[in-house]
């Protein structure tokens, strides 16, 4: 059984994110617009840069642009709560790449373990609907040249947790690489499952990845019932047992249910992580990888698992009142005054 990740002034990073350093392209659209792209509501598609290119000339208004990327936004969130944090990726040649750097670079995070390539840095529009769900189709430029030859022990050496994004497994020589090499170097390993099309094209490769040993998985209700699709899944209080298994591979278990909170084990432990409700949410995009970060920067700094999803809940909530996967800069300070208020009042 895993433990809580303590506090060490042996590493010089608390946390390495790993995925794809994207810049997000995001746009309001009516339901209907979905008509234009294929694939499912609600999920992420690979689609080239033609696609890409028709699928922003037919938008009813120009994206707006935020540098995004599931583990990217975790790992941002992440430095802004106060940890050391660094960054494995593959940033294209651009000015979009540069633009991407300089912003993760001001908030705080370590840039100099990014890869670099000639391409195009990649994009990810995301179709947000009026229900406030929201729809990824990614053009992955210099990503997709994001080769397991790159990584190394040497990328995570000094790191306590690596935070995977499940999008790499469309590489799977490159997860293999990643996962690997982390072990290697002494870094344990968190995995944010990322979306349900990933369980569906990879589930034999997550549950061995499983068996071998994570420190930490993070899932949301789509995605865990792809993984044990034989469990009940109707009502909120159904996903405890999916918490439970996933936990009794060793690890630690978080399984996030949207407006209806969280539940979260480790060993004997499981706790249901209220929801922190919000009426006016525009815009889902980045709630997960918010919530990730609040629950890791908690987790990280050993404290307990209901602290850890009431921070991360916090986090998430706030995300989804804002459009984009970060929280702007002038809400920034009130979210974390409020995550900080909330530790102190435990006393931590």
């Amino acid at each position: 059984m895993s433990t809580p990740v303590a506090p060490s002034s042996l590493s010089s990073f608390d946390l390495i994110g790993v995925g794809a350093p994207i810049m997000d392209l995001v746009a309001t659209v009516p339901e209907s617009f979905l008509a234009h792209t294929s694939g499912d509501k609600g999920g992420s598609v690979n689609i080239s840069p033609d696609e890409i290119a028709r699928l922003i000339a037919l938008l009813p208004a120009p994206p707006a642009l935020t540098p995004g990327g599931s583990a990217a936004n975790t790992t941002f969130n992440a430095a802004r709560l106060g940890l050391r944090t660094t960054f494995l990726g593959k940033l294209g040649g651009d000015t979009t790449a540069h633009t991407y750097r300089a912003r993760f670079a001001s908030g705080g995070v370590d840039t100099q373990r990014y890869k670099h390539s000639p391409h195009p840095n990649a994009r990810c529009l995301i179709l947000t609907t009026p229900d406030a769900q929201r729809t990824m189709r990614t053009e992955l430029g210099a990503v997709f040249s994001f080769s397991p030859d790159e990584v190394s022990p040497a990328d995570f050496a000094g790191c306590r947790l690596a935070h995977v994004e499940g999008y790499i497994v469309f590489n799977r020589a490159l997860a293999d690489a990643v996962l690997t090499s982390a072990r290697a170097a002494g870094c344990r390993v968190s995995l944010d499952v990322a979306s349900f099309e990933i369980v569906r094209m990879a589930r034999d490769w997550l549950l061995a990845q499983l068996a071998t040993g994570l420190d930490l998985v993070v899932a949301n209700e789509d995605e865990i019932r792809e993984l044990f699709p034989d469990l009940p899944a109707n009502t909120p209080e159904d996903y405890a047992a999916h918490a439970r298994r996933l936990a009794d591979f060793g690890g630690t278990a978080a399984v996030k249910l949207g407006k209806d909170g969280a539940w979260v084990a480790r060993g004997t432990e499981l706790h249901r992580i209220e929801p922190v409700i919000v009426s006016d949410a525009i815009d889902s995009n980045g709630a997960g990888d918010a919530w990730a970060a609040g629950f890791l920067s908690t987790y990280l700094r050993g404290l307990p698992l209901t602290m850890c999803g009431t921070v991360a809940s916090i986090l998430g909530a706030e995300t989804v009142r804002h459009m984009g996967p970060v929280i702007p800069d002038h809400h920034w300070d009130h979210v974390a005054s409020r995550a900080k208020s909330f530790l102190a009042s435990h006393g931590h």
